[in-house]
This record gives structure tokens, C-alpha cells and sequence, in this order.
């Protein structure tokens, strides 16, 4: 059930502190007892595990509901076309920073910026949906968002930026998280079924992108075990259960 505006914001504003707290949290687990790669690992298996599960039965359902296809069609392109411009993107500001010797990964920050506004966009998506939706996006992006936050902090301090800096500068990012939702769920609230057809499908293409090209590529840098892949399971076992309550 579609919500109001009015009451879309108030919903996204209650849903979005946990992803920018999530960020916050993530950025001083890194700077106060950083996990090892087997337990990072383990989180991100875990992680795109319940990005998937989030896509696959609140997201796609949602989209396929709306019955329009053109709009899905053409939001699913722009969000692949953005996802991989943006990757594209960060990976040369990135060669950039290197050959300059700049401390700061510009392109790297560039890349997560975006990345923590769209998922505040999916946040105020599924503020607008209903309370359903919006909880179990909430949860799984907020697990996402932590992770975000963690190794975000250990990137910026393996560059060189003090501990107190690579912090203040991760939770500044994870701001945006609520700046997408609250402008996503006063856009969306009361929008016609193609304009919802439209950013979901876009937003589907940014958590499929995010599982497979970013979580589970990371994740994957650590010698694979049974434990590891069973993370991913479980993920996706435990918001397809809340789902179900």
C-alpha cells in the first residue's frame, strides 16, 4: 500500500537512523578492534546475502506488481548504466590518486558517497511502499551500510589519514544515507505506478550490482570455506523469515 508524502518522510526519517548509525558504528569497530579477513569475509557473505534476499522478495515482487514493463525496463538500464559509470569512475580518480600520491582516495569516496545516497533512496522507497517494505530494506541495508562504514574507515586509514579524521569522514558519508531517504521518500510518496516502476527497477540494478561486483568480489578475496559460503545462506535465510512474520 502506497503512503503519503507527509507521512512517507516521517517513516523514512525513523527507518534511515539506522543505516547512518550503522555507518557510524562500522568506522569505530574499524578504528577500535578491526576485524580480521576471515570474520570481514564472513560479514560481507552474510551481507550480500541479505541484499539478495531483500532484492528478491521485497523488491522484484513489488516491481513485478506494478505491471509496467517500459518503465522497468528502462530504470533497470539507467541503473546499470550509472552503477558501472560509477565504478568506472572511481577506478580512474582512483589511478589518479596513485600516481599523485595523494593521501586521500577522492575517487574511492566519490564511489561510496553515491553508492550511501542511492541506498538512502532505496530506504525512502520502501518508506513510500508501506511499513513492510521499508523495515526489511531497512534491516538488510543497514547490514550492508556497516559493513560500508567498517571498511571505508580501514581504507582511509590505510592511506594515511589519522584514526580521529578517517571516523569524521565516514560518518559524514553515511549522512547521505539520509539525505537519499528523505528526498526519495517525499518524491515518491503518492507517485504514479510508472514512476514507481522506474526506481525500482533502478534500485534493483544497484543492490544486483552491489551483491555481485562489490560484496561478494571482496568477499571472495579470502580463501572460500564452507563456513563462508554458508554466511551468504544465512543472510538470505534470515530476512526471508522476517519477511514471512
Amino acid at each position: 500500500m502506497m503512503t503519503g508524502p507527509s507521512a512517507a518522510v516521517a517513516q523514512a526519517a525513523v527507518f534511515v537512523a539506522f543505516p547512518v548509525a550503522a555507518a557510524i558504528l562500522g568506522s569505530l569497530v574499524a578504528v577500535l578492534r578491526p576485524p580480521g579477513p576471515k570474520a570481514t569475509s564472513a560479514v560481507q557473505h552474510f551481507a550480500a546475502g541479505v541484499v539478495m534476499a531483500a532484492l528478491a522478495g521485497e523488491v522484484l515482487p513489488d516491481l513485478r506488481g506494478e505491471g509496467s514493463l517500459p518503465w522497468a525496463i528502462a530504470g533497470f538500464a539507467a541503473g546499470t548504466a550509472v552503477m558501472l559509470a560509477l565504478g568506472a569512475l572511481g577506478r580512474a580518480l582512483d589511478r589518479k590518486q596513485e600516481s599523485t600520491g595523494a593521501k586521500l582516495p577522492v575517487g574511492f569516496l566519490v564511489a561510496v558517497g553515491i553508492d550511501l545516497l542511492l541506498d538512502g533512496l532505496l530506504v525512502g522507497m520502501g518508506a513510500a511502499l508501506g511499513a513492510q517494505q521499508g523495515l526489511i530494506l531497512t534491516i538488510a541495508l543497514t547490514i550492508e551500510i556497516l559493513f560500508i562504514g567498517l571498511s571505508v574507515t580501514l581504507n582511509l586509514i590505510r592511506n594515511g589519514l589519522s584514526r580521529t579524521r578517517a571516523v569524521a569522514t565516514t560518518s559524514g558519508l553515511g549522512l547521505l544515507t539520509g539525505v537519499g531517504a528523505l528526498g526519495g521518500a517525499a518524491a515518491l510518496g503518492g507517485a504514479s505506478n510508472q514512476t514507481l516502476a522506474l526506481v525500482l527497477a533502478f534500485g534493483a540494478a544497484a543492490l544486483l550490482y552491489l551483491v555481485v561486483e562489490e560484496l561478494l568480489t571482496e568477499a571472495h578475496e579470502h580463501t572460500e570455506t564452507a563456513f563462508l559460503g554458508a554466511m551468504f545462506f544465512l543472510g538470505f535465510l534470515t530476512i526471508y523469515v522476517m519477511a514471512g512474520l
